[in-house]
């Protein structure tokens, strides 16, 4: 450039149009580019990409095949300084290997695709420590969060809900949207199918400490045992894995009842395993239950009753109530998702049929070993 010639700018920003010859060096396309091919503005290129319907339809039309020629893509941090929105938002599992997690990805990633947002996964590993560093890490990249079977305090909870818009899959808390299944029908299913089985005394192998989801449901079997004269007694805390299944069943064995209610599919999975590998017959010996009907449920042998929960249905349900935050329209309840027993052949009647009277209903906690 000469002294003689005046420095071109673009007229959105002040930016030297010299950026497309950069551009070509570096080899990454940019809005100048777009603009110098579609023959129009820069800021007029950001208008039509950004907020489409803003501008001449024949030009918005244009831009964007000289955008697709180009293989141009919004980069979502750039577009972040003009619109204030990444169109990201963050799912926070507890554990990533949770069969559980298969189903609410897949309903979330569909729910956020179709609506042009790109979801990203992080894990806590059952942690509530890490989870709070890992949304500490990404909250200031994504316009909202959707915190899956939480293990933090509800105060931290709060905290991030007054930072971005904040949905909660599988925990319930005051002020802030949230997706649950209808524990108390899933658990009367199959106290009812327990007790039509004939079961007097039962155990619940209960989850973490920090499991929302693992008091509810003691507090609904409890209940529930207590209006049927059903003896009850929890196991637990337990890690909701098949090791910590597996670890559980001394203390099963121990307690003398007739049917297992486990936390989740693989605890139960876990307990089944561990019953087989001690000559302790399913159902003959110990009816076993679980939670969420996971893949697998249906494959070990004996197949494995549990009370299903619409995974995908959660998923899709969490997104669509926090994008509908975002858009600023008015967002109803979601509501308690319908749970349904499935009965397969890890239920049986007990043996030697119905006992005189089962223990009294009880709570037993301590660490797994």
């Amino acid at each position: 450039m000469n002294g003689d010639e005046p420095e071109e700018r673009d007229a959105a920003n002040g930016a030297p149009t010299d950026a497309p010859r950069m551009s070509r060096r570096t080899g990454a396309v940019t809005i100048y580019d777009v603009a110098e091919r579609a023959g129009v503005a820069p800021s007029t290129v950001s208008r039509a990409l950004s907020k489409p319907g803003r501008i001449n339809a024949t030009t918005e039309a244009r831009i964007r095949r000289a955008a697709e020629e180009l293989n141009f893509r919004v980069n979502p941090m750039a577009r972040a300084l003009h619109t204030g929105r990444t169109g990201t938002i963050a799912l926070v599992v507890a554990d990533i290997t949770n069969p559980v997690v298969f189903g609410i990805v897949r309903g979330a990633e569909k729910a956020a695709s179709a609506e042009g947002y790109t979801l990203i996964i992080a894990e806590s590993q059952e942690s509530g420590d890490a989870e709070g560093a890992a949304v500490r890490r990404i909250l200031p990249s994504v316009d909202g969060v959707i915190l899956s079977m939480s293990r933090l305090a509800s105060d931290r909870i709060h905290a991030i809900a007054r930072e971005k818009p904040l949905v909660l899959i599988n925990r319930a808390l005051e002020d802030v949207p949230a997706v649950v299944p209808d524990v108390s029908q899933g658990v009367t299913a199959l106290l009812d199918h327990l007790d039509e089985l004939g079961h007097r005394s039962l155990a619940y192998l209960s989850g973490p400490t920090a499991s929302w989801m693992s008091e509810r449901r003691w507090e609904n079997l409890l209940d529930g045992a207590e209006s049927r004269r059903m003896g009850l007694v929890e196991i637990g805390p337990n890690a909701p894995t098949i090791e910590g299944g597996r670890a559980a069943l001394r203390r099963v064995v121990a307690a003398r009842v007739t049917a297992a209610v486990a936390f989740n599919d693989l605890v139960a999975i876990g307990l089944m395993q561990a019953a087989a590998h001690a000559g302790v017959g399913v159902p003959g010996r110990l009816s076993v239950t679980g939670f969420d009907d996971i893949f697998g449920s249906e494959l070990i042998e004996p197949a494995l009753t549990t009370v299903r929960s619409p995974l995908q249905l959660a998923g899709r349900r969490a997104v669509e109530h926090l994008l509908a935050g975002l858009a600023g329209r008015t967002v109803e309840p979601a509501g308690a998702l319908a749970a349904e027993l499935v009965v397969r052949r890890s239920t049986a009647a007990p043996a030697g049929g119905l006992p005189e009277e089962g223990h009294p209903p009880g709570r037993s906690r301590g660490p797994a070993r």
